[in-house]
């Protein structure tokens, strides 16, 4: 097994939200699913980085569903019927309110919980991170992966479509981001576990 598996663009994240059909009436009904987007390299609101007016008025311009920004690092929760295609599009308005370009990546809402559910009680969760990528499925059990992640001193403990979870050897170290970048190819972002537990404890429920 190589050291990921390409998932098909714009799927990766949760599978095609775009549609699902309607077997009674013959017409095809939007399925819109919560989601969760992960902006690469935000900061809302210090010099060089877009506010969080410019973040949440681009999903909006985009045609997400009730925008919300959570925390000030470009993760926003909102609601589409085609999540790929929303993202790419708010990438797009966040360019023309701001003159700032920043990379995506989503995952549903209920994807996020589960990986959450998972790991919340591990005793090392404030040395988790969580990271989407676009290079498909990352084999935690490869060699050439186990030694990429050992060498900026941290371990992939899970993965799947688009996602993995690290933990970091050391307090106040984020080293998820590059790794996933090294193994795949493309560009990345992180949150810590502890961001994303406080996220599905308030928003889980909706």
């Amino acid at each position: 097994m190589t050291a990921f598996d390409q998932a098909t663009p714009g799927t990766w994240a949760g599978g095609d939200a775009s549609a699902s059909g309607c077997a009674a009436s013959g017409r095809r009904t939007l399925l819109i699913v919560q989601c969760v987007a992960f902006l690469r390299n935000v900061n809302q609101g210090q010099r060089g980085h877009p506010s969080t007016a410019d973040v949440v008025g681009s999903f909006a311009d985009a045609g997400a569903a009730d925008p919300r920004a959570f925390q000030s690092n470009g993760t926003i929760l909102f609601a589409s019927a085609d999540p790929g295609a929303t993202v790419e599009a708010a990438g797009s308005a966040l360019a023309r309110r701001s003159g700032i370009e920043r990379e995506g990546f989503w995952m549903p809402l209920a994807d996020v919980v589960a990986i959450v559910d998972v790991h919340a009680d591990r005793l090392d969760i404030r040395r988790c991170e969580v990271t989407l990528h676009g290079g498909g499925v990352v084999d935690p059990t490869d060699p050439e992966v186990v030694r990429t992640a050992a060498h900026r001193r941290c371990e992939i403990v899970d993965a799947g479509p688009g996602w993995i979870v690290t933990v970091n050897e050391r307090d106040a170290e984020s080293n998820a981001t590059p790794v996933a970048e090294r193994l795949t190819g493309g560009p990345a972002t992180s949150r810590g576990l502890p961001t994303l537990v406080r996220l599905a404890d308030r928003f889980g429920a909706e």
